[in-house]
């Protein structure tokens, strides 16, 4: 792809995730050439690293409209809108057909390095804006390729990088050496070299949002089933736990994503685990038995645990974005002008305002950071957000101003999608969740899952599934 500089190069999207491939459906729908360029071997690579969990969304919620168009000549049947998905059902049954509709639009092992102007550095501002983009990549055999863009989509979201388990926002002290007791995702707990990691051991889960409460959920049912006694799950939360820990509940519009908390809820009161509050890890050692022993900030040592499971959250990978001019909000890691509108501080998924392309441009014009990666740090977004996003775009490079303009997004409210490290002290009006204490204090609480049918069937999963 080393070619000279067509005389209207595509538009480059990257990462051929949920919201990835909406773009290209609604730059085509434009009339507009797309590149997706794709790390993973196969469409929504990310999800399926999470194909085990459930989605708290509905398939009418994670469908693109544009996307749903392209589909339709291809003979590709639509799932009931009614029923959840899970990960793996959203990548097989939606994002693979997709990515086959667009054909040789997509570009899979193609790990974009970089991203700047054609002979332009982000130092240079002479005739900037009048050359096109320039992507660098490397291919699957490790050869690296360059391709000129007339704008950049990234929408490679930011599962690659986790949050640490450090309180500080860093790796904790010896995080990194006891990597060989961590993991930094839900457990696949129907996977028997997996399911026998965690089985009649003790495992500390450190995170308060969805993601916590599924694998909290995942190892109660452990506990509860044939061969998983004595597995004992350990809740490690950076807050206090208050009314508006498990979120929504019967009252959040997205029943599925208030029945988790609901879950979580009933597991508190039933039995299986401890949770420990306030706690900010500090440093992770050895005990001599060669298991972890959590350190907090403040002096406390719990005691040793065999596993430990990271949820915190992620962040956006901005490091091949060094050469474009970005404006990003200095907590959030987001676009200036969308940072105050998703502030997990201020919002839930569903009190999130409407936002498109005024709000996801930069001093770079032409380039947006889109769907996932959008939000930077902050935990609130569901895949209809990216949808709208990704149309409000395309609209803008076709140069529809009014439809670009026109941001049309319903949220469902009352979900509570808050990370680790947000809410650090309840509100004072709040109440306390029964048997909870609001000091940094340790309250033991129990966890308990709900049945394996049960368990099989509550949707879960972060605003968007992840």
């Amino acid at each position: 792809m080393n070619a000279p500089t067509p005389a209207e190069p595509p538009v480059v999207v990257i990462g051929a995730g949920p919201t990835g491939l909406a773009a290209a459906a609604h730059l085509i729908e434009y009339g507009i050439t797309p590149l997706i360029l794709e790390t993973g071997r196969s469409a929504g690579s990310a999800v399926r690293q999470w194909a085990h969990v459930r989605l708290f969304s509905r398939w009418g919620e994670v469908i693109d409209p544009a996307a749903e168009k392209l589909l339709a000549p291809t003979g590709w049947t639509r799932p009931d809108s009614a029923t959840y998905p899970s990960g793996g059902d959203w990548a097989e049954q939606y994002l693979a057909p997709l990515a086959d509709a667009l054909g040789e639009r997509v570009h899979f092992d193609a790990r974009v390095t970089g991203v700047s102007r054609a002979g332009r550095d982000r130092v240079v501002d002479a005739d900037r804006e009048a050359q096109p983009f320039t992507v660098h990549y490397t291919s699957a055999d490790g050869r690296e390729e360059r391709v000129f863009a007339r704008a950049v989509i990234d929408a490679s979201g930011t599962w690659s990088a986790p949050a640490p388990a450090g309180g500080n926002g860093l790796p904790a002290l010896g995080e990194r050496a006891a990597a060989d007791h961590l993991t930094y995702r839900v457990p696949h707990l129907n996977n028997p070299t997996v399911r026998a990691r965690y089985a009649g051991k003790r495992t500390a889960v450190i995170g308060s949002g969805a993601s916590a409460f599924t694998a909290l959920a995942y190892l109660a049912d452990l506990a509860a089933s044939k061969g998983g006694a004595g597995t004992k799950a350990v809740w490690i939360l950076r807050r206090g736990i208050s009314g508006s820990t498990f979120g929504g509940g019967a009252a959040d519009q997205l029943p599925a994503r208030g029945a988790l908390g609901l879950a979580a809820k009933a597991a508190v009161d039933a039995g299986h685990a401890d949770a420990v509050t306030g706690f900010r890890t500090q440093t992770i050692e050895r005990d001599s038995d060669g298991r972890l022993v959590l350190v907090g900030e403040d002096g406390r040592r719990l005691d040793a645990v065999d596993e430990a499971v990271v949820l915190t959250g992620f962040r956006p990978e901005l490091s091949f974005l060094s050469e474009v001019r970005l404006r990003l909000d200095e907590r959030l890691q987001a676009p200036l002008a969308l940072a105050p509108l998703i502030d997990p501080n201020q919002h839930s998924c569903g009190t999130v305002y409407p936002h498109g392309h005024r709000e996801l441009s930069h001093p770079e014009a032409g380039i947006y950071l889109a769907g996932m990666k959008s939000y930077g740090r902050a935990p609130t977004f569901l895949a209809m957000t990216g949808y709208e996003q990704v149309r409000s775009i395309a609209a803008a490079l076709a140069g529809d101003t009014q439809a670009a303009d026109r941001v049309e997004l319903t949220l469902p409210e009352t979900g509570v999608c808050g990370g680790a490290g947000l809410f650090d002290t309840p509100e004072a009006d709040e109440t306390p969740a029964q048997g909870c204490c609001t000091t940094p204090e340790p309250q033991p609480l129990q966890l308990a899952a709900p049945t394996s049918a049960a368990a099989e069937n509550t949707p879960a999963g972060g605003c968007c599934g992840a």
